[in-house]
């Protein structure tokens, strides 16, 4: 395995830690003013104006669609760390570098499943970010961990598809930019269990969708807004269908292994924060007579922070190597293992970075909170932690046993 940067991964990774030094970092506070005065408004889920315009210093950049190898000539394992370097930040630069969630993986999907049609409508705005999307799979009424639970009908009626049924955890949903839904459903209840369901495209405009309401994390609400969504007779031509009938469950995995990878990729950037604001916070604050980062007990944290964050890594990296070179089937276990590590170490090292900054690390006034808020629930998000075990106990039992049978 070859972690070295290529030259464009090195190019990228200099200039998005520029522009992260000179803009992204400056703007946070600006962001949280807008964002507040945008919410007074009753405007809560517009993109704040400073957004906007660190896209356009991205964007002349060439910082901009990183996320597809086809638009930026990197490769998953290139991109890993720059994906990293933008989670540090993780409300305004990946969306300054429209490499956001989710509409990085819908656009995976209009990219390798999309007609010409639908790339051209949907696809072409998203590269441009002109439009947002939203991905509607999670189901408030059943166990969404397993994907053959959904219930959403999608009923064939004639040239049209006829969709009913109630999602949320619909990210970007309430974002006034958002345009399209990509909605997974059933369309044979009768076929095999990973053939029943299917993926349409879903215009936000269309009669009978409706945005119920926003589901706020641990008290936060996400610009983009996690939304309750009903769709009610809701009528698409059957052009709108994503691959071919039934292909929902596969489609489903080709979109949630990249994504599952990038998530984790931008959660070890919070981490390397989080541990970056423990050390300094140590350095800076005495207790006890002597500085806190002379205590045995912090110096501790620190340790195993750093050490559990380089194991992350690690097996992240591994993880990105083998889908450029062996494709994402192959790396299935391993990216069941990083969505159970990473986010696990980036809680414990965000939690401990809280407690070194005491009442500070619990308000507004350092990223600590929200950061944990958004690490926390990477466990349960793509999928719980017990899902992913469960996947990687069972390929371990399986190679094993195949030795022993063979």
């Amino acid at each position: 395995m070859e972690f070295a940067h290529s030259p464009r991964a090195r190019e990228v990774l200099a200039s998005l830690q520029e522009l992260m030094d000179s803009s992204v970092y400056p703007a946070e506070s600006t962001y949280r003013r807008q964002r507040a005065e945008l919410s007074a408004g009753g405007r809560p889920h517009e993109l704040p104006p400073v957004v906007e315009e660190l896209k356009s210093q991205a964007r002349a950049r060439g910082l901009w669609n990183l996320f597809l190898p086809s638009e930026s000539g990197l490769s998953v394992t290139d991109y890993a760390p720059v994906a990293e370097l933008s989670g540090r930040s993780p409300e305004i630069a990946p969306e300054a570098m429209n490499c956001s969630a989710p509409d990085t993986g819908n656009m995976e999907l209009l990219h390798l499943f999309g007609t010409a049609e639908q790339q051209e409508r949907w696809l072409a705005p998203l590269l441009d970010g002109t439009i947002r999307s939203g991905f509607g799979m999670t189901e408030p009424d059943v166990a969404s961990s397993d994907a053959r639970n959904i219930r959403t009908e999608i009923r064939r009626d004639g040239d049209s598809y006829v969709i009913n049924g109630r999602k949320w955890w619909t990210t970007g949903a309430l974002d006034p930019r958002c345009t399209v839904l990509i909605v997974m459903g059933v369309t044979d209840p009768d076929a095999h269990p990973y053939r029943q369901q299917s993926m349409v495209l879903v215009p936000m405009d269309a009669d009978g969708v409706e945005v119920v309401r926003d589901l706020s994390v641990f008290g936060y609400h996400d610009q983009h807004g996690h939304g309750e969504v009903t769709l009610t007779d809701v009528r698409v031509p059957v052009d709108n269908l994503l691959g071919e009938p039934g292909d929902g469950f596969r489609l489903a995995q080709e979109r949630l292994g990249p994504g599952r990878v990038h998530h984790c990729m931008r959660a070890l950037g919070m981490a390397e924060r989080a541990l970056d604001l423990m050390v300094t916070r140590a350095l800076s604050r005495q207790a006890f007579d002597r500085p806190l980062a002379t205590q045995g007990v912090v110096r501790q944290q620190i340790a195993e922070a750093r050490m559990a964050i380089e194991q992350a890594r690690l097996l992240v990296l591994k993880t990105a190597w083998l889908i450029d070179t062996a494709g994402v089937s192959a790396a299935r276990s391993e990216v069941a293992a990083i969505k159970v590590v990473v986010p696990r170490v980036a809680c414990q090292v965000i939690d401990d970075a809280i407690q070194v900054h005491g009442g500070a690390g619990v308000c507004q006034d350092t990223p600590l909170a929200a950061m944990y808020a958004g690490a926390r629930t990477l466990r349960i998000a793509d999928g719980p932690d017990e899902v992913h075990v469960r996947s990687v106990g069972r390929a371990e039992i399986d190679r094993v046993a195949a030795t022993i049978t063979s």
